[in-house]
């Protein structure tokens, strides 16, 4: 693609998707920003003209929605569950919906960010419904497909650090479990480049590989108090999973697929530049 593209963001209002239209903005990419309310995006420094309220879930509202489009990113899912809707009707449903304008449409590429290794744990709600999409995806005949599996992003990690500032860390398995989690400004710029790479499916991390120990003392740092590093035995979590699998996935989905991937060390390819001890400083520094 040897144009300067236009872009459609689809999930614009979600960490990463803000982080992409600000990327977007930073390069001066021509781009239009997909979401169902438009007001974040307003407050965010989005002109109106580039954004399209619609609703993914609903094919109606997204007729034409790629007219004029050359690429699509598509970081559309579930992080919280809301409005009955379950991750087969975002994670794979609403982005059919997007992909299926997309072909009609003609465009060149269509790039979307799934999990990483999600492709090894099929029986995990979240995970089922993000593969079974990329995997219609890269089947797709009509375009370019890109299947970007980041590893897990430093807002995720939030939950340490507010751990540490209630006194105490709690760890599964010694809190050896490794891992390279990616800031969303990072993925951003990966994303853009990936517009004009022609592999099908990447992986990619952050710079620094941390155990989760290490992550503990690094929000300790961050707010200048004394390590309180509690260690549960990893029988624990394998309970915690079995009793999220039978719960019904509103209560539960999203713990069922963070105590599945702290089974064990998950390394993805490095990239970028943020570190994660720099991020909980930054937070320390908002909430004061």
């Amino acid at each position: 693609m040897d144009k300067l593209p236009k872009v459609l963001v689809v999930g614009a209002t979600g960490y990463l998707g803000l982080h992409i239209i600000k990327e977007l903005q930073h390069q001066q990419i021509n781009f239009i920003a997909l979401a169902r309310d438009k007001q974040k995006l307003l407050y965010h420094g989005v002109p109106e003209m580039q954004i399209i309220e619609a609703l993914a879930t609903d094919p109606e509202t997204l007729k034409g929605i790629c007219k004029g489009i050359d690429v699509v990113i598509s970081c559309l899912g579930i992080t919280r569950q809301r409005d009955g809707l379950r991750y087969m009707d975002v994670d794979y449903q609403a982005n059919m919906n997007v992909l299926l304008e997309a072909e009609q449409a003609g465009i060149d590429k269509f790039i979307y960010i799934s999990a990483f290794n999600a492709q090894k744990y099929p029986a995990v709600r979240l995970l089922k419904a993000k593969e079974r999409f990329a995997s219609r995806l890269l089947s797709s005949k009509y375009l370019q497909p890109c299947v970007i599996r980041p590893n897990g992003f430093f807002s995720d990690l939030e939950e340490i650090y507010k751990m540490a500032v209630k006194g105490k860390v709690y760890l599964f398995a010694s809190g050896t479990v490794q891992l390279n989690p990616i800031h969303g400004e990072d993925l951003a710029k990966f994303c853009l480049e990936t517009i004009h790479r022609h592999e099908q499916e990447l992986d990619i991390g952050g710079p620094e590989i941390l155990s989760t120990d290490q992550m503990a003392k690094l929000a300790f740092q961050a707010i200048k108090k004394k390590e309180n590093i509690g260690k549960l035995p990893d029988y624990m979590r394998r309970i915690a999973l079995w009793i999220t699998k039978i719960l019904p996935e509103r209560w539960a989905g999203a713990a069922e697929f963070f105590l599945t991937m702290l089974e064990q060390n998950a390394i993805a390819p490095t990239y970028g530049r943020h570190k994660l001890g720099d991020y909980y400083a930054h937070i320390s520094t908002l909430k004061k």
